[in-house]
């Protein structure tokens, strides 16, 4: 689990002296972020107000509130992954596959059987189709009711992601979006890694599906979008952004809870933009830089007793009727 930015970790100040607000967060929010590592953050979202604090050890009364809330009777309960990489090689982590297996033993480990886990992409890092078989029989190994997932660029490489369709596509629109409903939230989960520049893309099409979707839904659904690269501007200078995000966001305005998860950045962070939290996945492969921190994104070589300080996975529960979201991020460590 890695911390969030303090006032000097990606957030370099401005010619004039002030703090660059690019990330949506100020220096203040920053250094409070920055007292979080170590936690799992919960948060909890009432009538389209997000309320974060530190879960507590476990039997402490803040995370056995929110553990206790997560199991009552008719509760969703899931898990994000991300970043699994499998077929990297190199000295970041000489055992991907050892990492995600040990990230699948946490999730079957959490003591209740998840309704679904969705992976948010790379799930492979060349896109063969030995890695696509390799990453679909481990996952099988998960209990849980249905594994869903969205692609990474590294899941696209050379053929603009059919083989990652055909592995993983059945039953989705175009490049491989869709939606769902379940507990009475809607699951949104599209495809922002194709016809890439430098920044994430939808595209007309698949922005046009989400009008669609969403146009006959109550303002009081509470809507949880997944995506692979954020739909918002985290740090567009190494693309982590999404160029056309804001036309998706605008048609989500009107819902009283939104939630965006996405992968990409290896890194756990949170940005709140009104009624709509978005939520960066930590990863089950190796640690990225911070923005700002390296010429480029590149795979972080850490000492080994480190490494799973910055992998993880990622639990929501959320109760029909109650308006709560709680989501723990757990280090794989």
């Amino acid at each position: 689990m890695t911390d969030y930015y303090d006032s000097h970790d990606g957030a370099p100040d401005d010619d004039a002296g002030q703090p660059d607000t690019e990330h949506g967060m100020t220096r203040r929010q920053l250094l409070r972020h920055a007292g979080w590592f170590g936690g799992a953050v919960v948060l909890t979202v009432a009538s389209g107000e997000v309320i974060s604090h530190i879960a507590d050890s476990p039997g402490t009364n803040a995370g056995a509130t929110a553990d206790a809330a997560a199991a009552r009777s008719g509760a969703l309960r899931f898990v994000q992954i991300s970043d699994s990489h499998i077929g990297f090689q190199g000295p970041a982590n000489m055992d991907v596959a050892g990492s995600f297996t040990e990230a699948i033993n946490q999730v079957n480990s959490l003591g209740f059987r998840p309704d679904f886990v969705m992976h948010s992409g790379d799930l492979t890092h060349l896109s063969t189709a030995g890695q696509f078989d390799q990453v679909k029989q481990m996952m099988a190994g998960m209990r849980t009711e249905r594994v869903f997932t969205v692609p990474g660029e590294h899941d696209s490489i050379g053929d603009a992601g059919r083989a990652y369709r055909r592995t993983f596509g059945m039953g989705t629109l175009g490049d491989g979006w869709y939606s769902f409903d379940t507990h009475g939230v809607h699951f949104i989960a599209l495809v922002n890694t194709l016809s890439l520049e430098k920044l994430g893309h939808l595209g007309n099409d698949q922005i046009d599906f989400v009008r669609k979707d969403v146009a006959g839904l109550p303002s009081d659904t509470p809507v949880v979008v997944f995506s692979h690269i954020p739909l918002f501007a985290m740090y567009p200078q190494w693309g982590w952004s999404t160029d056309d995000a804001l036309k998706v966001i605008a048609l989500l305005r009107r819902f009283s809870s939104v939630t965006c998860l996405n992968g990409h950045v290896h890194q756990l962070f949170t940005k709140t933009e009104g009624n709509i939290t978005f939520h960066s996945a930590t990863t089950t492969a190796y640690p990225l830089p911070k923005p700002g921190r390296a010429p480029a994104p590149t795979p972080q070589v850490v000492p080994a007793r480190q490494l799973k300080e910055a992998l993880g996975i990622r639990s929501v529960g959320y109760r029909q009727g109650d308006r709560e979201l709680a989501i723990k991020d757990q280090r794989l460590a």
